[in-house]
C-alpha cells in the first residue's frame, strides 16, 4: 500500500495498475472489480476498492464504455452567454430530461465567439459525447457534416445552424416581437423604438423583422427611425436608450429585444426621483423580478425548449437517421404596466419606493 500511495503522491492520477499493485491482485482483477463485473469474491473486491479509495483512483468512465463498444453518457452544450440566465434555464430544462435516460449535461459558453465556438465544439466531440447542443454563433456550421453523417445527434437551439441542416428548436420570435409592437401601437404609440442585440444575431434579426413588418401594417412610414442595435449588454443597452430619450422627437414606447436589454432600457428610465411614466417598455424574455417591477413582457416556457431539445437528442440516439426536424415554441404577451402606458401620459414620474 505505502509504495502506490507514494505514487500517488508522486504527480499524476493513480493508475489501475497502481491499484492493482496496492490490493496484491492482477491488472485484470481489479478492472473487473472497478467495472462492476459479476464473479468476483467478495473478499477480493473489498480489497479494490479499500486501495482504490486510499489512492484516490477514480475509473475512466468514458473510456470504459467506449472500450465495451457503447457510448458515452455525457452530452455536451455550447451556450451562447452562460452568464445569461436563459441560458442557464435552458441548460436546466436540457438537463431535467437527460437525467431521466442516464445521460449527463456538460456546458460551456462561447462568449458569442464564433472561433470559441468552433474550439468548444471540436473539444466536446473530440470527447466522444453522445449528443451535442449548440447555442450558435457562428454563420458556418458546415464543419459538422462528417459528425452527422456519423449518426452523432447534433441539435441547435435558440437560433438554427448554417451550412448543414439539424435537429432545430427555435421560440417563434417574429410572431412575439409582432404581438408586442402591435400591443404598443394600440395604446396609442407611433413612436416606438426597438433596442435590438447584434445584428449579425438570427434572433434579433427575427424580432426585427416582427416589430417591421407590424409598424408598417399600421401605416408607420419610417419603422427604422428608432431603431438601435449592437446592444449585447444592459450598459450598452442604457447608454442607448439614453440617446433615444434625448432625441427632439422621443420615442414614447420602446420594445428591447432580450432581457439584458430590458435591464439596461430600466435603468436608463430612472431618474432622480423615480420611474418615468411617460415612455412604455415591453421586453422580450421574461426576467427574475419583472413582476415586482410591472415589466410587460414576450415570454414563454424556457425548460419546454431545453426539454423538447433533449427529446429530440435521445430520439435520435435511439433511432439514428431520418429528415432534420424543426421545433417552434411559441411565444406570449404578459401585461403587467409597463406595456399599458399610453403616450404623453400625464403622470411624468413614480415617486422612488412606490
Amino acid at each position: 500500500m505505502a509504495a502506490g500511495g507514494r505514487a500517488a503522491r508522486g504527480g499524476g492520477r493513480p493508475t489501475l495498475a497502481a491499484v492493482a499493485e496496492a490490493a496484491g491482485v492482477s491488472l485484470k482483477t481489479a478492472s473487473r472489480v472497478l467495472n462492476d463485473e459479476p464473479s468476483v469474491a467478495e473478499a477480493t473486491r473489498l480489497k479494490v476498492r479499500t486501495a482504490a479509495d486510499a489512492l484516490g483512483f477514480r475509473r475512466n468512465a468514458v473510456a470504459a464504455d467506449l472500450a465495451r463498444g457503447g457510448g458515452s453518457r455525457l452530452v455536451g452544450f455550447v451556450t451562447g452567454d452562460i452568464a445569461n440566465p436563459f441560458y442557464s434555464d435552458l441548460a436546466g430544462g436540457i438537463e431535467r430530461e437527460l437525467r431521466k435516460h442516464g445521460l449527463q449535461l456538460i456546458t460551456t459558453s462561447s462568449d458569442e465567439d464564433a472561433d470559441q465556438e468552433r474550439e468548444l465544439i471540436d473539444a466536446l466531440i473530440e470527447r466522444r459525447v453522445a449528443a451535442l447542443f449548440i447555442a450558435p454563433t457562428a454563420t458556418d456550421h458546415s464543419y459538422l457534416h462528417a459528425e452527422l453523417a456519423s449518426g452523432v445527434p447534433v441539435v441547435f437551439l435558440d437560433r438554427p445552424p448554417s451550412g448543414i441542416e439539424a435537429d432545430t428548436v427555435v421560440l417563434d420570435n417574429r410572431a412575439g416581437a409582432a404581438a408586442a409592437t402591435r400591443h404598443l401601437l394600440a395604446q396609442g404609440h407611433r413612436r416606438i423604438a426597438l433596442a435590438g442585440d447584434l445584428s449579425r444575431l438570427w434572433t434579433f434579426r427575427e424580432r426585427h423583422e416582427g416589430f417591421v413588418a407590424a409598424l408598417r401594417e399600421a401605416g408607420i412610414e419610417d419603422p427604422e427611425r428608432y431603431v438601435r442595435d449592437g446592444l449585447h449588454d444592459a450598459a450598452t443597452a442604457r447608454e442607448a436608450v439614453q440617446g433615444l430619450l434625448a432625441l427632439d422627437e422621443p420615442p414614447t414606447a420602446i420594445l428591447t429585444a432580450n432581457n439584458k436589454i430590458t435591464q439596461g432600457a430600466l435603468r436608463a428610465l430612472r431618474t432622480g426621483h423615480g420611474t418615468r411614466r411617460d415612455v412604455a417598455l415591453v421586453g422580450f424574455d421574461d426576467f427574475e423580478l419583472a413582476d415586482v417591477l410591472d415589466v410587460t413582457v414576450v415570454g414563454y416556457e424556457i425548460s419546454v425548449m431545453g426539454q423538447e431539445a433533449a427529446r429530440l437528442a435521445v430520439d435520435r440516439i435511439e433511432s439514428p437517421g431520418g429528415a432534420p426536424r424543426l421545433r417552434v415554441v411559441p411565444t406570449a404577451l404578459i401585461p403587467r404596466g409597463s406595456g399599458e402606458i399610453a403616450p404623453r401620459q400625464a403622470a411624468m414620474e413614480v415617486p422612488a419606493g412606490r
